[in-house]
C-alpha cells in the first residue's frame, strides 16, 4: 500500500466557483439581519468583486496565504483569549477540538 505524502492543508485547491459560493453563504447569512451587517454586506460584496477580476492562479496564491494566515490567528488568538481568562491551556485545546 502506498501512503499519499502530497496532503498539504495550506495548498488551496477550491476553484473560484467554490470561493464565490463560500463568499455567497455568508452574504446570506449576514442578510437575515441585513442592517445590522450592512458594513459586513458591502466589504463581503468588494471581496466577491475582487475574486471575479482576479484569475484563478492569484486566487490560489492569495487565498492560500489568508488559509496559512488564519490558522495562525486561530492558534495566538486562542493562546491570548487562555492568558486573558486565566483559562489552562488544556481546556483552551479541548475546546478547540471539539469547535465544529
Amino acid at each position: 500500500m502506498v501512503k499519499n505524502t502530497s496532503f498539504d492543508p495550506d495548498k488551496l485547491v477550491l476553484t473560484k466557483d467554490e470561493i464565490l459560493a463560500f463568499c455567497d453563504k455568508v452574504i446570506e447569512k449576514w442578510n437575515k439581519h441585513p442592517s445590522k451587517n450592512a458594513n459586513n454586506i458591502l466589504a463581503m460584496t468588494a471581496v466577491k468583486a475582487s475574486i471575479v477580476w482576479t484569475d484563478e492562479d492569484s486566487l490560489k496564491a492569495i487565498w492560500g496565504e489568508i488559509i496559512n494566515w488564519v490558522f495562525e490567528l486561530l492558534y495566538e488568538n486562542a493562546l491570548s483569549q487562555g492568558k486573558n481568562d486565566n483559562v489552562d491551556w488544556s481546556t483552551v485545546m479541548k475546546k478547540l477540538k471539539n469547535k465544529k
